[in-house]
């Protein structure tokens, strides 16, 4: 609804900021409506809430005074293509700047072997301040504006992503929305004693409250760090830590402390960042009586975000790091009206998990059965797709899915987790459990792509045969990822067949950790290898560059919610087409051991069929047959047919 006085108090903030640009008092003028009934929503009966309220239409429009002429340009010329993350010629790898080159200024040597390979978006792991031996990779962070020493500075990350948008090329970093290390700022504030930043966080005099919700609050790591809250000493106090005892959870019910954070994403933003990452946001609003994840205000607060740097930096695109339920993963695209007006990317880890389940099984009926909940994905809005990454993988999908393809959910997810921890007979895959549940059993799964994949066993036994069937799995996941819809994203080493690296075992701060397996310290004389005809290493890259090249030249795998999946013929079998207008393209994987069949009717279009049809990625021209003819494909082959 118009309202005259809010539009005029938008016209005196820009009179007050000197700031004349049509295009930005336009993008006002269309979200300050609804930024003012999402604060209001939340933060409406707070005593303070007009100021807070005025000191945030502040902050939008000092965010846009900040931000340097050639990124409003870049900003720009984002707009001018449209939603620009959907393009299948995106491409990125997630690494850790030190274990990958060193510092931040190591880095712009190592794009030549990036962009040789075809990644052209990259995801640097948490880089700010965070304390050694209780840093949790990064994600506990002292300080949200100064790099950490051992990494570079600040001027080093402008520079860099200087470099980057020379090279045309995209970047994305980290904010941790939902906690702090013990050791920040306001952290030290609230030990000291000062009642305006213990309410920063959640802190009780005794356990009557952290007892009622820990009720209902699933535990995160309970071998490492049980329960979710802790007593500090200094305070005398319980603080809540659903994460580690040394991550304490931000009080969002505390309008300061919003504002507070999303001056750092506007931060990270002027940067020159194109998208940022915001960690654990389901997690960011807390309840008594209910998980603490997922609930309805912290939908509202990251559409609050996103309107506000719709506002002031438009071209910064947010990923919502929500590793949840199929069903609820959809809800942080935005719903309703705010549909992809939240969160414009969202990791597919249902998709990752069931390629995972397929996989160990032979059987693609769980991935199929999960389908139907990923096909509801917003147009404008996009998947960020992927084998592995630094964390874990959870057997995340709904027991239903399971049921559907008459399996026993318990039983069906203990064989998952033996198989890939290698406790399954005959398994190749050496994984590991990791935050396994004493009380539940349930665990997640840690290990390298390659690891997992059977290499590292096939290499220590020195077999040729399961060599190349390890690679064979290899490309075949990274072929779906590539193709299923979304920007894939690589995790760094996976490119060069990396198998796990047990050097955190002698590393106090990483030992108790075991995802550290697979975040490993690049070797470059290693990496050399790629290059290097007949060798592994060889055989992952190139396959990988082939890959991405055949993406990048099919406008038809440009994410505009153009996936229809095939109905099952085979169970081994998993299939889709990709579509845009009279074009298509049909894309089969065979997750089985052994050869298996499809008929021929999969390439049936509106009651016609092709007489011929070519294999992208093979190069082979094959005949179409009748529906008793049947296509064969050989053990973990696929075919991307057009």
């Amino acid at each position: 609804m118009y309202n005259p006085a809010l539009q005029n108090k938008l016209h005196e903030l820009a009179k007050t900021h000197k700031i004349k640009d049509a295009k930005f008092v336009e993008r006002f003028t269309a979200n300050i409506d609804d930024i003012q009934s999402h604060f209001n929503a939340i933060y409406g009966n707070h005593p303070q809430s007009a100021q807070l309220f005025q000191s945030l239409l502040n902050s939008i429009c000092q965010a846009f005074v900040d931000r340097s002429d050639d990124l409003k340009k870049r900003d720009a010329q984002k707009e001018a293509k449209g939603q620009w993350f959907l393009s299948q010629e995106l491409v990125g790898m997630s690494l850790y700047v030190d274990r990958f080159a060193g510092q931040i200024n190591d880095l712009p040597s190592k794009l030549p072997y990036l962009q040789k390979l075809g990644v052209n978006f990259l995801h640097l792991m948490p880089l700010f301040k965070s304390p050694e031996g209780e840093s949790d990779g990064g994600y506990a962070v002292e300080d949200f504006r100064v790099v950490e020493d051992r990494l570079g500075s600040i001027e080093d990350l402008r520079n860099f992503q200087s470099t980057l948008q020379k090279e045309d090329m995209y970047l994305m970093i980290d904010i941790v929305l939902n906690h702090t290390s013990h050791h920040h700022e306001w952290a030290k504030l609230a030990k000291s004693g000062i009642k305006e930043y213990q309410e920063y966080f959640y802190m009780y005099d005794d356990r009557r409250i952290p007892d009622q919700m820990e009720e209902t609050m699933p535990e995160i790591f309970p071998e490492s760090s049980p329960g979710s809250f802790t007593y500090d000493e200094k305070l005398d106090k319980w603080v809540m830590t659903v994460f580690h005892h040394y991550q304490w959870d931000l009080n969002y019910t505390n309008p300061k402390v919003f504002i507070e954070m999303l001056g750092n994403v506007f931060y990270y933003a002027n940067l020159g960042v194109d998208v940022v990452r915001i960690d654990a946001p389901a997690f960011i609003w807390k309840q008594v009586g209910t998980t603490c994840q997922n609930l309805p205000e912290a939908h509202q607060l990251l559409q609050l975000i996103k309107m506000c740097t719709e506002v002031a930096t438009p071209g910064m695109a947010i990923l919502g790091e929500a590793i949840v339920a199929p069903a609820q993963i959809m809800e942080y695209f935005g719903t309703g009206r705010y549909a992809t007006h939240e969160c414009d990317f969202a990791y597919n880890a249902t998709q990752m998990a069931v390629q995972w389940d397929a996989l160990a099984t032979g059987d693609v009926r769980i991935m199929q059965n999960a389908q139907h909940e990923l096909l509801r994905k917003p147009l404008g809005a996009t998947w960020l797709t992927y084998t592995r990454c630094h964390d874990d993988i959870g057997l995340g999908y709904d027991d239903y899915m399971i049921d559907q393809a008459g399996f026993t959910p318990y039983d069906h997810r203990s064989y998952i987790k033996n198989y890939y921890s290698g406790a399954h007979p005959g398994s190749p895959a050496k994984g590991a459990l990791f935050a396994v549940n004493p009380k539940t059993q349930d665990a997640r799964l840690s290990g390298s792509l390659a690891a997992l994949c059977g290499l590292e066993y096939a290499i220590e036994h020195n077999d040729p045969a399961g060599i190349q069937t390890s690679i064979n799995k290899i490309i075949l996941m990274q072929a779906m990822s590539m193709f299923v819809g979304g920007v894939p994203m690589l995790f760094y080493g996976d490119e060069a067949g990396y198998t796990n690296d047990y050097s955190y075992l002698e590393d106090s701060g990483k030992s108790y950790d075991n995802r550290w397996m697979h975040r490993p310290i690049i070797d470059w004389e290693r990496n050399k290898a790629v290059d290097k005809k007949g060798t592994t290493e060889n055989q992952v890259y190139s396959a990988l560059q082939k890959l991405i090249q055949l993406r990048r030249s099919l406008p038809i795998v440009a994410d505009l919610k153009n996936i229809q999946w095939l109905e099952n013929q085979n169970n081994s079998i998993a299939g889709f087409v990709r579509f845009y207008g009279s074009e298509k393209i049909t894309c089969l994987f065979n997750f089985s051991s052994a050869p298996q069949s499809i008929t021929w009717f999969i390439m049936d279009s509106k009651g016609q069929r092709p007489a011929k049809v070519q294999d992208l990625w093979s190069g082979e021209t094959l005949t179409v047959g009748m529906d008793h003819d049947h296509l064969e494909l050989a053990p973990y082959q696929f075919r991307i047919l057009r």
